[in-house]
């Protein structure tokens, strides 16, 4: 499993919007350092939603964008969502909560799931499509910093899988907004689930 692709963007303006947003993120190919903040030099516009340590690195893997290359009719390329970094290989609907990817000099933790707004609409050109965004169930996935360093394009990258209860990302997706049991509250809880997300059930 290796990194097909790092990704990081300037703030730009959408059409037919007042405001700057960073998700257009286009692949490079030199060594990116990442902190606990995220890809240095990488723009993040609207910090109330995106980036922050529990943010840092959105994710995709490239079993999820050759899926929406299909849905969707044309060929998705890195950074069309947002994403930081393309994973060989991963599927994030098989993503959990705790999961981890190490490279030689970076650990990553999986902490959330990318839930789509109106900027993601206005990205795609398409008002409709976070709820299509919903219905896929492949949202990606942020990740906080645990060990900061260097990512490349090529680093070889290897997976660790939570070792407690899973909370997957498209069961986030579908309880985002909603009540949770007990039994689901609890096992959200003892997850390293973002903090944002611990606030709401602790509340």
């Amino acid at each position: 499993m290796k990194i097909l692709a790092v990704c990081t963007g300037r703030a730009e303006r959408l059409p037919e919007k007042s405001y700057k947003t960073g998700i257009f993120k286009h692949p490079v190919d030199a060594a990116v350092m990442v902190d606990r903040e995220g890809l240095i030099g990488d723009a993040i516009c609207n910090r109330k939603h995106h980036g922050g340590p529990d943010q840092a690195v959105y994710c995709m893997g490239s079993a999820d964008l050759d899926w929406w290359s299909q849905e969707l009719g044309r060929r998705i390329e890195p950074g069309i969502f947002g994403e930081n970094l393309v994973i060989e290989a991963v599927d994030s609907r098989r993503i959990a909560v705790g999961d981890r990817f190490e490279t030689e000099s970076v650990t990553l933790e999986v902490s959330s799931a990318r839930i789509p707004c109106a900027t993601l609409a206005a990205r795609m050109g398409d008002r409709a499509f976070p709820q299509l965004f919903l219905k896929a169930g492949r949202p990606g996935f942020y990740c906080r910093v645990l060990r900061e360093g260097a990512l490349q394009v090529g680093d070889a990258i290897t997976y660790h899988a939570f070792d407690g209860a899973p909370v997957t990302m498209p069961e986030l997706l579908k309880s985002f907004g909603r009540n949770l049991s007990d039994a689901d509250r609890d096992r959200y809880l003892a997850a390293p689930i973002n903090q944002k997300l611990r606030a709401m059930l602790t509340g």
